[in-house]
């Protein structure tokens, strides 16, 4: 495409390698903390930007069909790419940082880059759509399918086989606000909508507690303060009186079914506090049970799952991108599907 620096690459792509100690930086961060602050990918943008401008202005030297080729390169992924990134925080299956990490990678990397060593060009396996963006996605998605495995060969000495063996990981219940995740346990058993760690965080500091008193006398914070009780009313009676002091549920007298309660107590203060604080999508029920299940007088151990930190895959993805190219492709040849 043009002369090469030091006739290893162009220098729109050697500007595309800053992405690795950033990715590499964010990775560790997403590790330690699940906390990737905004200003990590604005730089990247902007160098994305300019080496995007940067190829533009070569790609003038070149014939229509390769003019033709990079603008649908570029347009899947900026048109694709960066939207799918959206739609998946949108959807909740992404968190924030994940989603500015997909929409930094279709700006910096929309087309292939082409570095030469002595050993010769790399990236060695390049899709035939040709962009770069959609490899690196799918090779974190195939570095993203060992995680359960690994999980789940780390997991056999801990006891039975559980489904949260592929997901998560047991810890002491003592030590769980130590830890970044989800819980996979509720009074019922396994569940992939438990408790959200941060979430119980919030709570505790929002009631002025410390994890250690709510589980030495669950009872007394389970009612929660005057001062965070229901409203009370205008005095008038009520059919079943039981349904504003204890919690319980009412029952139909001709048929003996249960009823809602009329107004039932807000058991550990979880619905004001909830009203109050948006507690990253947790629901009420989602709150009591993680509760219940944490103040057990039984629990030891409870399992936790910290998610799949997606920007690490997309790190590992990101480096396979630029040394072996499309592992997807590579094994779709493999196995001559090709």
């Amino acid at each position: 495409m043009s002369s090469l620096v030091f006739g290893l690459a162009t220098v729109p792509d050697l500007l595309r390698l800053l992405a690795v100690p950033v990715f590499a930086w964010a990775a560790y961060r997403d590790l330690e903390t699940r906390r990737v602050p905004n200003r990590t990918w604005a730089p990247l943008l902007v160098v994305g930007i300019i080496a995007l401008v940067w190829d533009a202005w070569l790609v003038t030297e070149l014939s229509p069909y390769r003019q033709q080729l990079f603008a649908i390169q570029v347009g899947l992924s900026l048109g694709l790419v960066a939207p799918l990134g959206y739609v998946f925080w949108r959807l909740g299956g992404f968190g924030g940082a994940d989603a500015k990490a997909v929409i930094t990678l279709a700006v910096l990397v929309p087309v292939y880059p082409t570095f030469y060593l002595a050993s010769g060009a790399y990236p060695a396996y390049g899709a035939p759509l040709g962009v770069f963006s959609l490899t690196v996605l799918s090779n974190t998605v195939l570095v993203g399918l060992f995680y359960p495995i690994a999980l789940a060969v780390r997991n056999l000495p801990n006891g039975e086989p559980t489904p949260a063996m592929f997901i998560g990981r047991p810890v002491a219940v003592e030590d769980v606000l130590s830890e970044y995740g989800r819980l996979l346990e509720s009074p019922e058993g396994f569940t992939r909508r438990g408790l959200d760690i941060d979430a119980l965080r919030m709570y505790l500091r929002w009631r002025g507690v410390s994890f250690a008193e709510i589980r030495e006398t669950p009872d007394r914070y389970r009612h929660p303060l005057p001062t965070e009780r229901n409203d009370p009313g205008d005095g008038s009676i009520v059919e079943d009186e039981r349904a504003l002091t204890d919690g319980g549920v009412a029952r139909d007298e001709a048929t003996d079914a249960p009823r809602p309660a009329v107004r039932p107590l807000d058991e550990w203060g979880v619905e004001r506090f909830l009203s109050e604080h948006d507690a990253y999508g947790t629901t009420p029920e989602m709150l009591r049970e993680g509760l219940e299940t944490l103040t057990a007088p039984d629990r030891e151990q409870v399992w936790i799952t910290p998610g799949i930190p997606f920007i690490v895959p997309m790190f590992v993805g990101l480096l396979l991108a630029f040394t072996f190219g499309d592992l997807l492709f590579a094994l779709m040849q493999f196995l001559g599907l090709t």
